[in-house]
């Protein structure tokens, strides 16, 4: 069976579960479901982008279409120039995962993830291309497929302009680039901004993406920002849409934080429409309750990007995002961007004359939250076991209101997800590892 559409496109180990075969035939189908006109692709630097890219683009040509091919970029900067150039788009990505795997997103002609609908079609299409042939095909509609060199300069003139203009941070900031999309993108964007600064992890090799770094791996970010006494530190991910930052005392700071900061900058300038943040069912029930003590609502979505700029676009809302540090300004972007968010954040803290800590001190107290990862052959299973669920329902019973229980299959690694939060850091983990044992139990 090929990869599937999961919370994040179709993803696998590359050569192996995500083959150029299965990327040719994902080309052709896209070509024939996706709107007509040019067709853009970006990558990040992962040792297999090259080749799952080249199938791609000849799946794409085969049918007809051309080929923008943009290299290197974060996949903010290729939805950007996908909703700019209203051309459907592709990112040949893994996000934060190791090397080994890569994936392939898709991007409507506005820059955003396909449909649900959308999505299901290309998979049919692509099951039955893999399974039949993809039928009559003709010398004469051959397309091309050709480079452009401005992609990475035009999506960093795109970050830089959503900084206000106000003060910059006085001191140094300190960037993770996770060797990934951003290693070159980081610099463009801070040189521009004027912005004292120092990279890190920006040497890309094609193995060593979110190796012992980025925003999955910020210890080193951490250890760095004390080192060198910096304003604060800036971690992203592989494929620079998601970004955690660290205060200059080397706490991290996640996206619930983040959040907490960003809805009150927008509150006090009146750009927060609705007087509403959009969260995920992950978010800390600490950043409710600071939000509510902000006099502002949440719309609670499941887990996923998707799911939050979906909200976002009904409700006509303008910020929203995930605890890993997807985050989404409406106004500027259809998707998570590290890097935007990143000059949002400078911006902040510029005005503010603050440090980072301060301010994510000052807008929400966070309640210990435990996040066990237990690996299972189906994670599909977990939705129809009884005694795992019957479980979860005695613990929620036994938190009293004073914690909150997440279950869910995972959408990228053969595992179930457990989150528990309590009013005591011990709590959390007793009552998390104690379903831990229920789930390898029944699952495992």
């Amino acid at each position: 069976m090929p990869p599937r559409f999961g919370t994040d496109g179709i993803r696998g180990v590359a050569n192996s579960e995500l083959t150029p075969e299965i990327a040719l035939a994902l080309g052709r189908a896209a070509a024939r479901l996706l709107p007509d006109g040019p067709f853009l692709i970006g990558r990040d630097t992962r040792l297999s982008g090259p080749l799952l890219q080249a199938a791609l683009s000849a799946g794409l040509a085969s049918e007809g279409r051309e080929v923008v091919d943009l290299g290197v970029i974060p996949t903010p900067g290729v939805a950007w120039a996908s909703a700019e150039r209203s051309a459907p788009a592709a990112v040949i990505s893994a996000s934060h995962n190791p090397y080994r795997d890569n994936g392939i997103k898709l991007f409507s002609e506005r820059g955003a993830k396909l449909s649900l609908e959308t999505e299901a079609a290309v998979q049919e299409a692509l099951d039955r291309f893999l399974a039949e042939g993809t039928g009559a095909v003709h010398a004469e509609t051959v397309g091309s497929i050709h480079t452009d060199t401005e992609g990475l300069s035009c999506d960093a003139e795109a970050v830089v302009s959503v900084h206000g203009g106000g003060p910059l941070p006085p001191g140094e900031i300190v960037v993770d680039c996770a060797n990934g999309a951003a290693s070159s993108a980081a610099h463009l964007v801070l040189e521009r901004l004027g912005v004292a600064h120092h990279v890190i992890f920006d040497a890309p090799d094609g193995l060593n993406i979110n190796d012992g770094c980025g925003s999955t791996h910020p210890e080193e970010l951490q250890a760095e920002v004390l080192r060198r006494g910096a304003f604060a530190g800036v971690a992203l991910d592989g494929d620079a849409d998601r970004m955690l930052a660290v205060d200059e005392e080397g706490n991290l700071v996640d996206g619930d934080h983040l959040l907490a900061i960003f809805a009150s900058d927008m509150r006090q300038g009146g750009e927060l429409e609705g007087d509403t943040v959009v969260v995920t069912v992950m978010s800390n029930l600490g950043l409710h309750r600071a939000l509510g003590e902000m006099g502002l609502q949440t719309v609670e979505t499941p887990l996923g990007d998707r799911h939050v700029a979906d909200a976002l676009e009904s409700g006509g809302f303008m910020l929203g995002g995930e605890q890993s540090g997807h985050i989404i300004f409406r106004r500027h972007s259809p998707t998570g961007d590290g890097l935007l968010t990143a000059v949002k954040l400078i911006d902040v803290l510029g005005r503010a004359g603050k440090p980072l800590g301060a301010l994510a001190r000052g807008t929400m107290s966070r309640l210990p939250q435990v996040l066990l990862n237990v690996a299972v052959p189906d994670p599909g299973r977990l939705e129809e076991a009884e005694v795992v669920w019957a479980e979860t329902e005695a613990v929620r019973s036994e938190l009293e209101g004073s914690g909150r229980v997440l279950l869910r299959s995972s959408g990228t690694e053969a595992c179930v997800r457990v989150m528990v939060e309590a009013a005591s850091e011990q709590v959390a983990t007793e009552m998390a590892e104690r379903l831990a044992a229920v789930v390898r139990r029944e699952l495992g």
